[in-house]
């Protein structure tokens, strides 16, 4: 009798959030317990954190999170930022020796401000414009240097190595937030660097992303038609541009951004009962053709007002979804949520093409301050 052999199939990648619904902030603990029970859907060449709500003290900057091939590209970097923004305070990313972790980049931060200067002539007067054009520049114009994360009050720390230890170098437990996404890779199309790793971002938006995009070469040419280059070897990045260009700058809500980039096939749209709706899907997939994400895909994204879980139109990557008390996760896996705090009030698999959206509730974290 032949017996098949003992081996799971994990569907690649594993992701994780951990909201606090409230803004209470929390150490990292949690969220490295609920990766850790999803290991074997990484390889160890990438993995990585975001957290928000990190930087109080300096709230009103933005934080640069760089890495920096070496001291000379370092260098480039303080050379060129005082030509372009105005630099309050920078110091180097705090990390420790980890047997597993070697070849890191040089991590530096930068706290910054758009000089009012800089936005004279310029139609809209937005800031974030202006930021995001720098950093663009940055990382395809300033040799060895490339810009991790640029949110206000927020930071993204990744690496090559499983999240255990990728958290123990950046010391991460003595860090307090209010939000924690993560990210374990295992790669099937790009080799794994410091860059490449998870989470993807920029200014406020962070993904992390297990799946693969069919349809990245149209994705990359319409991001990068809209300002947003490509640079750092995966095709994950561009989802992370795709919420900043369709949330900011198109101003569409969460859910019409999702569904842009999840819009369902033209055939079901055939089939839709109610005009209204089959006038707007037709609309969306005839507006945003160069949103559409095709493949199998689950991705998890942090906002400074929540985070959004949603999957492909087919839900070929699985993503759960739960509630306990004033936190709310999200998860590959729904055992990573058990985890972290034992049965879930709620929990649920996410649709296919339809987003869940947690976010903070203003009247809670507005309480949670004043008693601060």
């Amino acid at each position: 009798m032949h017996r098949l052999p003992d081996f799971k199939i994990p569907a690649a990648c594993g992701t994780a959030g951990i909201l606090d619904r409230t803004g209470r902030r929390f150490n990292s603990e949690d969220v490295v317990r609920a990766m850790s029970v999803m290991r074997e859907r990484g390889n160890g060449l990438g993995a990585g954190f975001v957290v928000y709500g990190i930087y109080p003290e300096h709230a009103e900057e933005y934080a640069l999170h760089i890495m920096a091939m070496d001291q000379a590209g370092l260098d480039r970097l303080r050379e060129y930022l005082p030509t372009a923004l105005e630099v309050v305070h920078d110091e180097e990313i705090p990390t420790r020796p980890t047997p597993t972790i070697h070849d890191e980049p040089v991590l530096w931060r930068f706290f910054v401000r758009v000089p009012e200067k800089r936005l004279v002539g310029v139609e809209p007067r937005d800031e974030r414009d202006y930021l995001v054009s720098t950093i663009m520049f940055i990382n395809q114009e300033v040799e060895g240097a490339y810009v991790a994360s640029s949110g206000k009050n927020m930071g993204v720390f990744k690496g090559v190595g499983y999240p255990e230890p990728i958290a123990e170098f950046y010391r991460l437990e003595e860090y307090l937030g209010h939000l924690w996404v993560s990210h374990t890779r295992f790669p099937t199309n790009t080799g794994g660097w410091w860059g490449g790793a998870h989470p993807f971002d920029v200014l406020e938006w962070s993904i992390v992303h297990n799946g693969e995009l069919s349809s990245y070469g149209v994705n990359k040419r319409y991001v990068e038609s809209n300002g947003y280059p490509c640079t750092l070897f995966t095709d994950s990045e561009v989802i992370s541009y795709m919420f900043d260009l369709l949330c900011r700058r198109h101003k569409l809500s969460i859910e019409m951004a999702c569904l842009a980039m999840a819009c369902p096939e033209w055939e079901d749209i055939d089939r839709e009962p109610d005009l209204t709706r089959k006038h707007l899907l037709t609309l969306m997939r005839q507006t945003y053709a160069g949103a559409l994400l095709n493949g199998p895909f689950a991705v998890i994204a942090g906002y400074d007002g929540g985070m959004v879980g949603f999957c492909d139109r087919l839900k070929l990557r699985p993503l759960a979804a739960a509630i306990k008390g004033d936190r709310s996760y999200l998860a590959s896996e729904e055992a990573a949520i058990w985890a972290v705090d034992g049965e879930p009030e709620e929990s649920w698999p996410i649709d296919a093409g339809k987003p869940v959206v947690f976010t903070l509730e203003e009247e809670k974290v507005a309480s949670l301050a004043h008693s601060c």
